[in-house]
Order: C-alpha cells, then sequence, then structure tokens
C-alpha cells in the first residue's frame, strides 16, 4: 500500500529519520475502523504494542488510532499505561498528537491522570512538552464546563504560561492551537491570557491564537 513519492515528501515535513510508507489519512482510518469493529480490546492492546514496535511513522499511528476509544469500561489501566509509554519514543509531531489524541479520552475518563502529565511540561523532549497541551484539548472546548473542568483549565493555562518563554515553533503553536479552541466558548479568558503571561508569545502564535474570536474580543497588536 506504500507510496515512494508520499513517503518522500512525508520525510520532509516530518523532520524526523525514522521510515515512512506514503500512506493517506484516509487509509489509516479505514484500517483503523476495521480492526475495531473485528478485535477485541484485548486483541487491540496487543496489536497495538506490536504495531508501535515497528518504528515506521504511519505504523505507529495506527497504533495510537487502535486506541482511540471514547469509553472503555470499566476504564481500562493497559490503555492509559500502554498510551503514557509511549512518550520516550516522540519525535514528530504527527506521532505526538496521534497518541496524544488517544490519551486525551483516557485523561477525559480519569482526570486524575493529568498528575503524570504535569511532569510532562518540564521534559527536554519537546513533544513530549507539547503533548501535554494536545492531550488536554477537551477542557479548552468545554462550552459549560463544571467548576472541576475550569480548575483544570487554569492548570493547562499555567503550563502554557510557562512555555511561552519557550520559542520552538511547535511550542507556540501548540500554546496558539489551546487558546484559540477556548477563544471559542471563553474569548475573554484569552484575552486575559495574551495581555498576561502571553504577552511574550511570539507574533504568529498570537495571531493563531485570536484567529477564531469575533471581531470586538481581539487584542490590538
Amino acid at each position: 500500500m506504500g507510496d515512494a513519492t508520499n513517503a518522500a515528501e512525508m520525510a520532509v515535513y516530518q523532520i524526523t529519520d525514522r521510515e515512512f510508507l506514503g500512506l493517506s489519512a484516509l487509509e489509516l482510518d479505514e484500517m483503523a475502523r476495521d480492526m475495531h469493529r473485528e478485535l477485541s480490546l484485548s486483541d487491540r492492546l496487543n496489536v497495538a504494542q506490536r504495531l508501535w514496535g515497528s518504528d515506521i511513522l504511519e505504523v505507529r499511528i495506527l497504533a495510537a488510532k487502535l486506541l482511540t476509544q471514547a469509553r472503555i469500561r470499566p476504564d481500562n489501566t493497559p490503555v492509559w499505561a500502554m498510551i503514557s509509554g509511549w512518550v520516550r519514543d516522540f519525535d514528530s509531531w504527527a506521532l505526538a498528537d496521534h497518541a496524544a489524541i488517544a490519551g486525551a479520552k483516557r485523561l477525559q475518563a480519569s482526570p486524575s491522570r493529568l498528575d503524570k502529565i504535569e511532569t510532562w511540561t518540564g521534559d527536554a523532549n519537546l513533544w513530549i512538552r507539547r503533548a501535554a497541551l494536545v492531550m488536554t484539548l477537551p477542557w479548552a472546548r468545554l462550552s459549560h464546563p463544571k467548576p472541576a473542568d475550569l480548575a483544570v483549565r487554569e492548570r493547562v493555562l499555567g503550563w502554557a504560561a510557562g512555555y511561552v518563554p519557550d520559542h520552538d515553533w511547535f511550542i507556540g503553536k501548540a500554546i496558539a492551537g489551546w487558546l484559540r479552541e477556548l477563544s471559542k466558548c471563553d474569548p475573554a479568558r484569552v484575552v486575559a491570557f495574551l495581555d498576561g503571561p502571553g504577552a511574550g508569545m511570539m507574533r504568529f502564535a498570537r495571531t493563531e491564537a485570536q484567529r477564531k474570536m469575533r471581531a470586538g474580543s481581539t487584542l490590538t497588536e
């Protein structure tokens, strides 16, 4: 199923030496849907771990998609343990972000896992630091947050504030993405962040953070 031309283009875009097959997102989604339908959770755990061991980008992304599931009842600790154990292998945005999407479902199921995520915010690996924001995006998107959700939101904004001096483009993009999602439901909080700890954000990130805000809520550069 590989495509050598696509693989070469992906290798340049992902900035990693990992092997690529050149598979499309659509192909990976179709395979994941089939495997979700045909395999038990136990079997998917076994297959996902084997796929992750392949060291091929798309195959590892497929592993993450196999564990992306909103409800696992009872919440299956091995799923979280497997996802959180993968973080040391993060070496590109695609790999980190897809694993983070799977991890976000388990965080929503058990917010106490945020304590582990918080340890990632000081990691030397920028992809792990980035994953802390991507994995907590569901709290930025809540239109009617409960008090506990607001506490999580403020906790993550504290992490984002600590990231502001880090001018790596991918970190800036992650901060901007979190704020952009939050701006859809709480633009005033985003303005307060940008006017406070976010004042030192890179210009592109500040612009991106405000992209979905109504004109009357945006800051003047």
